[in-house]
């Protein structure tokens, strides 16, 4: 089997095993659903007290909410994706298997995430921004194009959340425990992403500070595209800042794995 058939099949098995997760995945949209009626409201309430806060209409705001809640499992904003399973492996000593086996460990873990994004995308993703489509004047967009563009945005998100996680994960090499790095993480993850307010709404330099850090690759830019911020130019810029920042964190990633890896061999040796 070829690499790229190789890497097709584990981001299938990523699919088919969040896939089982059948009530689990009822649950999350339940709970989406109802946090996204908790939020809309405080915005309906914040937007008539500052009318265009942010740049946002009040229908853009609303459909800010409901996106962020259909897609911050396909992000993993919060964390608690293939990070907490190779903290574990890391632990329990079984990533010397991994770093053994005739495949890239960076390669094979983005593509059982781009398995479970694909997931959530598809069974978290849809059902939370359909109720508050039916509730709310939401602003969607009509033309074909905005919702590939949007798609893009999204894609090049999840792969800038995987290239934070994975750091994440892999600092359990040196830490006795990498469950308090990925607590971190997901903090500064709901925060910087965009998850409660837009990142557009925070004032003077932690503003410029919130839109510059990668999180907001993960939801504020999507959002953004997808509300018809971003086009022509921006939408470019846009995709250049989530890739620059990919490339970047998925640099740093291999070289962490390689002193990782030197690592298992001399205490292995």
């Amino acid at each position: 089997m070829g690499q790229g058939r190789l890497y097709a099949a584990v981001a299938v098995s990523g699919f088919r095993r969040h896939a089982t997760y059948r009530v689990a995945t009822a649950a999350g949209v339940f709970t989406n659903t109802v946090f996204g009626f908790v939020l809309a409201y405080t915005y309906i309430a914040l937007w008539d007290e500052r009318p265009g806060l942010g740049g946002y209409d009040q229908a853009q705001a609303l459909t800010y909410v409901w996106l962020c809640q259909g897609l911050h499992a396909t992000v993993a904003a919060m964390g608690r994706g293939m990070e907490v399973e190779l903290i574990g492996r890391i632990r329990t000593g079984d990533i010397a298997v991994d770093l053994y086996r005739p495949a890239d460990l960076q390669t094979w873990w983005l593509a059982g995430d781009v398995g479970r994004a694909v997931f959530h995308l598809l069974g978290r993703g849809f059902v939370p921004m359909a109720f508050g489509a039916l509730l709310f004047d939401l602003a969607v967009p009509s033309d074909p194009l905005t919702w590939l563009a949007f798609l893009v945005a999204v894609a090049l998100g999840v792969v800038v959340s995987f290239a934070i996680r994975y750091l994440v994960a892999l600092s359990a090499f040196w830490l006795m425990d990498g469950a308090g790095a990925a607590q971190m993480a997901a903090l500064t993850g709901i925060f910087f992403s965009g998850l409660l307010l837009p990142l557009n709404v925070f004032p003077g330099a932690l503003g410029e500070i919130a839109r510059a850090l990668p999180w907001s690759a993960l939801l504020q830019m999507p959002a953004d595209v997808f509300l018809g911020e971003r086009t022509g130019v921006g939408l470019l810029e846009t995709y250049a800042f989530q890739g620059a920042w990919a490339v970047a964190l998925l640099a740093a990633g291999r070289l962490v794995q390689s002193a990782a890896t030197r690592r298992v061999v001399v205490q292995g040796g």
